[in-house]
């Protein structure tokens, strides 16, 4: 009875949410003595499901069918369910992306299985289940969940485990699921993404801007750090309802929800609605000129000072520092 591991793809393309999605899913075959089946929906290229054998998976299920090429919330949870029984999966592995945080409850009620959203960690097998690690009230604390139900499905969190490559192919097998009219009530009719070099969900690195900026004629200056480091922007509610930056950029518990290993916040206060959008982030770094802003009780560095005096400095020093490395 494998892992079934759900392989959501961007544009045909993995991304490395998926790739953490495939190790987490071989890490618990290994635990339970079994193997990885991935499933993938859309139109994904040879290779690209191929390699997903470098992370873990022994069989990809290619599901190639026009009618399901764009995302449909429904008709993906009841493919990926109808997946699960095929292959008499007992434990369901998704990204808790934000696609994955609408499927893995519907997948959850299809198989009549116990779920997990938020895992941070590796499952513990206790006595005719497990116990998982994972995240609660919007990321300000931790909870161990048991899972006693036959079946299960855990979500995990970007970031939250390390990609494990490995020698080996998947062999690729084509699924052909069947489908209902109901599960196509609602469409998907078009998926407009940010352009951003890096996608705000799945960075290491978010630099992300505030008030404290003064204005948008000045967020160049956190653009040219967030290059630097390779980082994706983001900005805080404010600032995009004020029309400085695109609300897809927007971070916070309300917005987009991160948890990056480096989060550096510019000019933000840290009002609870953002911290809530964080608060997962590995390391955060406070840069604002109020020594009593909220964000520095959370922050694990801070520099106190003027962010359009500072980043400029920053951006240099990171710039030398790469230089020389």
């Amino acid at each position: 009875m494998p892992v079934l591991v759900y392989a959501e793809n961007t544009e045909g393309k993995f991304k490395k949410s998926i790739y953490e999605a495939v190790s987490y899913a071989k890490a618990i075959a290994g635990q339970t003595g079994t193997t990885v089946t991935a499933v993938s929906i859309g139109n994904v290229a040879a290779d690209e499901l191929t390699a997903l054998g470098s992370y873990g998976a022994d069989k990809v299920l290619n599901v190639s069918n026009d009618q399901l090429n764009n995302f449909v919330n429904q008709a993906y949870a009841a493919v990926i369910a109808e997946a699960a029984k095929k292959e008499g999966a007992e434990v369901i592995v998704i990204s808790n992306s934000f696609s994955g945080r609408g499927l893995a409850p519907r997948v959850a009620v299809k198989l009549t299985a116990g779920i997990v959203d938020g895992a941070i960690g590796l499952p513990e097998q206790t006595n005719g289940g497990f116990t998982v690690k994972k995240t609660a009230f919007s990321g300000k604390a931790f909870a161990t969940v048991e899972l006693t139900s036959a079946i299960k499905v855990i979500a995990l969190t970007p970031n939250a485990y390390q990609v494990n490559e490995q020698q080996g192919n998947a062999q690729i097998e084509d699924f052909t699921p069947q489908t209902r009219p109901d599960d196509f009530k609602a469409m998907v009719k078009e998926i407009v993404r940010a352009a951003d070099k890096v996608s705000l969900p799945d960075a290491e690195i978010v630099v992300s801007g505030g008030r404290g900026l003064k204005g948008p004629e000045n967020w160049h200056l956190l653009e040219e750090l967030a290059d630097a480091l390779g980082a994706a922007t983001a900005c805080s509610k404010p600032v995009s309802d004020a029309g400085w930056r695109p609300h897809n950029e927007h971070v916070g518990q309300t917005g987009i929800t991160v948890s990056p290993n480096l989060y550096i916040a510019v000019g933000i206060s840290g009002a609870i609605q953002h911290l809530a959008g964080i608060s997962a982030s590995k390391v955060i770094v406070v840069i604002n000129k109020d020594a009593e802003a909220p964000f520095y009780k959370v922050a694990d560095y801070g520099m106190v000072g003027d962010a359009t005096e500072i980043l400029p400095k920053l951006t240099a020093a990171v710039k030398a520092y790469r230089a020389s490395a």
